[in-house]
Protein backbone atom coordinates (compact mmCIF):
# COMPACT_ATOMS: atom_id res chain seq x y z
CA UNK A 1 0.00 0.00 0.00
CA UNK A 2 1.70 3.33 -1.35
CA UNK A 3 0.90 6.09 0.85
CA UNK A 4 2.73 9.56 2.33
CA UNK A 5 3.70 7.99 5.38
CA UNK A 6 6.81 6.98 2.99
CA UNK A 7 7.86 10.64 2.68
CA UNK A 8 7.98 11.41 6.69
CA UNK A 9 11.22 11.13 8.29
CA UNK A 10 12.31 8.24 10.61
CA UNK A 11 9.87 5.81 9.06
CA UNK A 12 10.68 2.98 6.94
CA UNK A 13 9.02 -0.32 5.83
CA UNK A 14 8.57 -1.91 9.06
CA UNK A 15 7.60 0.95 11.04
CA UNK A 16 4.83 1.57 7.94
CA UNK A 17 3.95 -1.88 8.31
CA UNK A 18 3.68 -1.77 11.91
CA UNK A 19 1.53 1.86 11.64
CA UNK A 20 -0.78 -0.18 8.77
CA UNK A 21 -1.65 -3.12 11.54
CA UNK A 22 -3.58 -0.02 13.59
CA UNK A 23 -5.18 1.59 10.81
CA UNK A 24 -2.98 4.68 10.25
CA UNK A 25 -2.37 4.84 6.82
CA UNK A 26 -1.38 8.52 5.98
CA UNK A 27 -0.02 11.37 7.89
CA UNK A 28 -3.30 12.98 8.53
CA UNK A 29 -4.06 9.80 10.35
CA UNK A 30 -0.71 9.57 12.17
CA UNK A 31 -1.69 13.61 13.24
CA UNK A 32 -5.30 12.87 14.30
CA UNK A 33 -3.77 9.69 16.54
CA UNK A 34 -0.89 10.85 18.29
CA UNK A 35 2.23 9.82 18.34
CA UNK A 36 1.94 8.47 21.70
CA UNK A 37 -1.70 7.00 20.90
CA UNK A 38 -0.20 5.26 18.35
CA UNK A 39 3.07 4.16 19.87
CA UNK A 40 1.02 2.61 22.94
CA UNK A 41 -1.30 0.62 20.11
CA UNK A 42 1.70 -0.95 18.15
CA UNK A 43 2.57 -2.17 21.36
CA UNK A 44 -0.85 -3.44 22.53
CA UNK A 45 -0.46 -5.52 19.32
CA UNK A 46 2.06 -7.39 21.45
CA UNK A 47 4.81 -5.80 18.69
CA UNK A 48 8.15 -5.43 20.25
CA UNK A 49 9.28 -2.25 19.84
CA UNK A 50 11.51 0.52 21.85
CA UNK A 51 11.23 4.10 22.81
CA UNK A 52 12.91 4.56 19.77
CA UNK A 53 9.99 4.17 17.48
CA UNK A 54 7.87 6.76 19.93
CA UNK A 55 10.31 9.13 19.39
CA UNK A 56 10.68 8.36 15.44
CA UNK A 57 6.98 8.53 15.44
CA UNK A 58 6.75 12.15 16.64
CA UNK A 59 10.05 12.97 14.85
CA UNK A 60 7.79 12.12 11.53
CA UNK A 61 5.62 14.90 12.72
CA UNK A 62 7.86 17.44 13.39
CA UNK A 63 9.86 16.79 10.19
CA UNK A 64 13.04 15.57 12.81
CA UNK A 65 15.43 13.01 12.85
CA UNK A 66 14.56 11.23 15.73
CA UNK A 67 18.30 11.38 17.40
CA UNK A 68 17.81 14.93 17.24
CA UNK A 69 15.10 15.43 19.48
CA UNK A 70 16.14 16.63 22.66
CA UNK A 71 16.17 15.33 25.95
CA UNK A 72 13.12 17.60 26.85
CA UNK A 73 11.29 16.09 24.33
CA UNK A 74 12.00 12.87 24.59
CA UNK A 75 11.31 12.77 28.40
CA UNK A 76 8.14 14.17 27.96
CA UNK A 77 6.91 11.55 25.60
CA UNK A 78 7.75 9.10 27.37
CA UNK A 79 5.84 10.52 30.61
CA UNK A 80 2.93 11.01 27.78
CA UNK A 81 2.92 7.19 27.09
CA UNK A 82 3.69 5.69 30.72
CA UNK A 83 0.92 8.26 31.60
CA UNK A 84 -1.46 6.71 29.53
CA UNK A 85 -0.31 3.00 29.92
CA UNK A 86 -1.43 3.77 33.97
CA UNK A 87 -4.72 4.84 32.92
CA UNK A 88 -5.43 2.35 31.23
Amino acid sequence: MQSDLLDLKNLGNTSINWLHTIGINSQEELQKKGPVAAYLEIKQRGIRVSKVLLYALHGALTDTNWNDLDTETKESLVKQAEKSMDLA
